[in-house]
């Protein structure tokens, strides 16, 4: 068996291929099929890849007895002996074709087969190699074969050192034996022969046969070779002649173009590429360092053969450093009041990242070698994160580069492919700066919580050197193998949320958070940007087209709900595509004077139908025991009810709606202490004694979980028990505790406009929360009462539509505060 300890199973599913003998060992990559692939990634998937090899015979090569050790009928297709092997992968190569790497682990008796059908199981035995001490026999032969395969190495081209010295330190006669059967050219039946050998000796005999056959062989190659050789000479001499043919053509041709009045000197077109090519190379501001690699390549360039692969490789390199913004760079507009006015042009809202922004450019005014920031904008989707790039480097004046990150599973899109590989590029970074032609832009990495990992490697890891200040002033392309410096690059990375970020990657950024939109800035985002781009798309840029507040208010909350707007655009080129049917078929007049459209709320459900979103609350919540409680999810805050209901039974609780522990832990808590503080609630002793209560959370296809539920399926489960139903304008957050305490949680912004969104008109909210309604403009908290409480006995008083009379239990003591949550 090899040294490897991997435990082979009794029985193996079998597979061979014609003329193909693996020994244990070694390893072997084949060219397969679909079929095979499919059944490769299969073994892969369950018993760690394990299958045994069998060699490929003739049926009437089958040993004696066959059919009474495979089963009567069973047609014999390989020999007695095989090798249990390892699948260590499965891929597909760049051109088209997939290959298997097989790795041989140990001889094999292949016995009865236990299957045929979709492929053939056997069982299988292993049998067990010489041990030491060997015979003087044994070492002979050994010492015979390392002789014979020294001699053979000699005699091939091109062999690095270190197979034969690999071959010359190996101990174990037995491996040698292996190694050397499955490298040496041999018949399949040789091999076979050496592979069923289970007698050391006789093993290395036939091993030994093999080596001798091929030195014999190379011996009589050589000579034919040297004949060869002679017949060559004379096609070497016609093509000496026709490159002194072609050197008199040469000078021919600058004869003409002097009496042209050309310049004589011009090359052609190869040559003169060359030229044209070292000529931008020494214009180009470099390093030392890539100066010299650059002088190198150039050498080595002059030296080969015009018809060498190598040129080709050579002249793309020297390409792509010529074409590198080396040393080039944007003067910054340094004006904190022009780029705030072009940020605030371009954005409504977004003030966090616009203070960052004018931050960096007075201290870049003030120092002027400082690093580029480093910033991931976080928010749901249709916020504006992307589009902000492009107005930040138009705020400063840099150029601008995106780089889509999303779906990317392989670490050579970041670091590049090496130049051995046909075909190789640098990777999206160096690739990307090519594209801006200058060494500070402003670069997007979008998407960046999007990327994957692989068998090719993980590209967030490779991230990190780019992403840190301290090291990517010399980031290291593998295509390129010179120092490249992306210090001076202002990068802007995008996410939906935190949790498809790497820590390590996450700790090198600055991380701001960008909320949800409020109705008001929906409104005027769509006045300022959305309406007069898609009026414009749709022809309609000579119509000036109003929506007054009603009517977009009436698009923003009945016919889209969303954290950014996305699908507001949608909807507003909807109606503009109502306007442009409009203009066609005569009822909107063409030509003449400026033409005015105004759109009132009335006409929306003509051009857009019906209303697609409508109040819930109020038919959620018009029986007792249901509860409108607020979420955080990485597209936005949202609005869930908790349900609950109760029926006969022995005090059991029932959780439904693919809740996770931490909200299972709230519901029990909830139900501690209803129980607990029963008398409080004016409820019976043992408020659940002869019932079951099942508590729900409709949208059961989604996961939920987090610690901000507990206020809600407390008060749910109060409604429940008194009877006494929940406001249909309430929602409420807020973490509980066993002791009556409502703690902090996260997501304030987003859930409260959630709420506004779902037309809620008071909203519970812990008390210490009440910092985080700063982040939320005055204009959207119009109309909407906020009630901020610290114990349940409050939250039930605000949230029930008659009070019950509770009494409050507060405890003396003080309870520690739990961090705040991000999630439900």
């Amino acid at each position: 068996m090899a040294d490897r300890d991997i435990r082979i199973p009794s029985q193996l599913p079998v597979w061979s291929e014609e003329g193909f003998v693996l020994f244990p060992g070694t390893m072997a990559a084949l060219v397969i099929d679909e079929d095979t692939a499919k059944f490769a990634s299969e073994r892969i998937a369950r018993d760690d890849g394990l299958v045994a090899i069998a060699v490929e015979v003739e049926s009437e090569e089958a040993p004696e007895g066959a059919e009474e050790k495979h089963g009567e009928g069973t047609e014999i297709e390989w020999g007695p002996i095989g090798v249990a092997a390892k699948i260590v992968r499965v891929a597909k190569e760049r051109g088209g074709e997939t290959t298997m790497l097989l790795e041989g682990l140990a001889r094999v008796e292949l016995g009865v087969i236990t299957q045929e059908e979709p492929y053939a199981i056997a069982s299988v035995s292993v049998q067990p190699e010489p041990k030491p001490p060997y015979s003087a026999k044994v070492a002979a032969l050994a010492m015979e074969a390392k002789k014979l395969s020294r001699e053979i190495l000699s005699m091939l081209p091109n062999v690095p050192n270190e197979i034969g010295e690999q071959i010359q330190a190996m101990t174990e006669p037995g491996k040698l034996a292996d190694l050397l059967a499955f490298r040496v050219p041999a018949p399949t039946e040789e091999k076979r022969a050496a592979l069923e050998a289970t007698v050391l000796e006789e093993r290395l005999e036939l091993v030994v046969q093999m080596l001798g056959r091929r030195r014999e062989l190379l011996d009589v190659s050589s000579k034919i070779d040297g004949a060869v050789r002679a017949q060559v000479g004379k096609q070497e001499r016609e093509h000496m002649l026709r490159g002194r043919m072609r050197a008199i053509q040469k000078e021919l041709n600058a004869l003409a173009r002097q009496k042209a009045g050309e310049d004589p000197d011009e090359d052609d077109d190869e040559q003169n590429g060359a030229k044209v090519l070292k000529k931008r190379l020494d214009e180009v501001e470099l390093s030392k360092e890539v100066r010299a690699q650059v002088e190198k390549e150039l050498k080595r360039l002059a030296s080969l053969p015009q018809a060498s692969p190598e040129v080709s490789v050579a002249r793309t390199w020297l390409t792509w450093i010529a074409d590198l913004p080396w040393g080039k760079v944007t003067p910054d507009n340094t004006d904190v009041g022009n780029a705030q006015a072009q940020l605030d042009k371009d954005h409504n809202g977004l003030e966090k990242v616009k203070k960052r922004i004018a931050e960096y450019l007075a201290v870049r005014s003030l120092k002027k070698d400082l690093k580029g920031p480093i910033l991931c904008l976080i928010g749901p989707p249709g916020v504006g994160k992307t589009s902000l790039g492009q107005s930040i480097a138009k705020a400063m004046g840099r150029k601008f580069v995106r780089v889509s990150l999303g779906g990317v599973r392989d670490e050579a899109e970041v670091r590049g492919h090496r130049r051995t590989y046909v075909g190789a590029l640098p990777g999206r970074f160096v690739q990307a700066m090519k594209r801006a032609g200058t060494s500070n832009p402003v670069m997007l990495l979008d998407e960046i919580d999007k990327m994957g990992s692989g068998a090719q490697g993980d590209p967030s890891a490779a991230l990190l050197e780019v992403l840190d200040p301290e090291q990517n002033h010399a980031f290291a392309d593998h295509y390129l193998e010179v120092p490249l410096d992306l210090s001076k690059v202002l990068f802007l990375a995008t996410a939906n949320g935190f949790d498809g970020i790497p820590a390590p990657l996450r700790d090198r950024m600055e991380i701001i958070e960008i909320p949800s939109y409020t109705v008001d800035e929906k409104i005027a985002i769509a006045r300022e940007h959305l309406v007069p781009k898609q009026a414009e798309v749709h022809g309609l840029s000579d119509v000036t087209i109003t929506f007054t507040r009603a009517a977009l208010e009436r698009i923003v909350l009945r016919h889209t709900r969303e954290a950014g707007v996305r699908g507001l655009e949608r909807r507003l080129a909807e109606v503009c595509r109502g306007l442009a049917v409009e203009r066609v078929s005569g009822a909107l007049p063409t030509g003449g004077a400026a033409i005015e459209r105004v759109i009132d709320a009335p006409e929306i459900e003509t051009l857009l139908g019906p209303d697609k979103i409508l109040p819930e609350a109020p038919d959620r919540t018009a029986l007792p025991g249901v509860a409108a409680g607020l979420a955080w999810t990485p597209v936005g805050g949202e609005v869930l009810f908790v349900e609950t209901t109760s029926m006969p039974g022995h005090g059991k609780l029932i959780l439904t709606g693919q809740l996770g522990d931490v909200m299972r832990e709230s519901a029990q808590a909830a139900t501690s202490y209803v129980r607990a503080h029963a008398s409080e609630l004016g409820l019976p002793a043992d408020p659940l004694a002869g019932l079951d209560v099942h508590i729900h959370l409709p949208a059961g296809g989604t996961p939920k979980d987090g610690p901000s539920a507990g206020v809600t399926l407390f008060t749910a489960l109060v409604s429940l028990l008194t009877g006494v139903r929940v406001r249909d304008d309430v929602a409420m957050t807020g973490e509980a505790t066993l002791r009556g305490r409502v703690l902090p949680v996260g997501g304030i912004k987003e859930k409260v406009l959630a709420a506004i969104r779902m037309g809620m008109k008071r909203v519970i909210l812990p008390k210490k929360c009440a910092r985080d309604l700063a982040d939320i403009p005055e204009e959207a908290l119009k109309g909407l009462e906020v009630v901020l409480v610290e114990r349940m006995e409050e939250v039930l008083a605000a949230a029930l539509v008659k009070p019950l009379s509770v009494t409050s239990t507060a405890p003396t003591d003080p309870v520690p505060q739990s961090p705040p949550s991000a999630a439900v």
